[in-house]
């Protein structure tokens, strides 16, 4: 069992729901109002006559956990749908997930995540 942790482009969010359900994965926790930066380490602007550096950009936090048999259509899919090429398109990360536990069935492990 892994737990997917991606950072995208609010923009692109469309493009990787549409990606993951091809793929037939229909299960996604989304985080909006997630700030940070990476290599392109934000921008300067002027806000009435002053100089403001922005340096947390909006992102998206997705969070999937799947089974291993998933894993890798669900990386593809997401890279797939949220890369523009450009600096600032995320990042994903991998886990292992110890335990999951459905609470309406009592299922656990693989099963629970279904």
């Amino acid at each position: 069992m892994k737990l997917i942790i991606a950072y995208i482009q609010p923009v692109a969010l469309k493009a990787v729901k549409t990606a993951l359900f091809e793929k037939e994965i229909y299960k996604m926790s989304v985080m909006t109002d997630v700030l940070g930066c990476g290599q392109q380490k934000g921008y300067h602007e002027n806000y009435r006559g002053a100089a403001k550096e922005v340096n947390l950009l909006s992102k998206l936090r997705i969070e999937i956990a799947v089974n291993e048999d998933h894993l890798q259509d669900t990386l593809d899919a997401i890279t797939g749908a949220a890369r523009s090429g450009k600096i600032g398109d995320g990042k994903i990360f991998v886990l292992d997930l110890g335990q999951c536990i459905r609470i309406r069935t009592g299922e656990t492990g693989e099963d629970a995540i279904g």
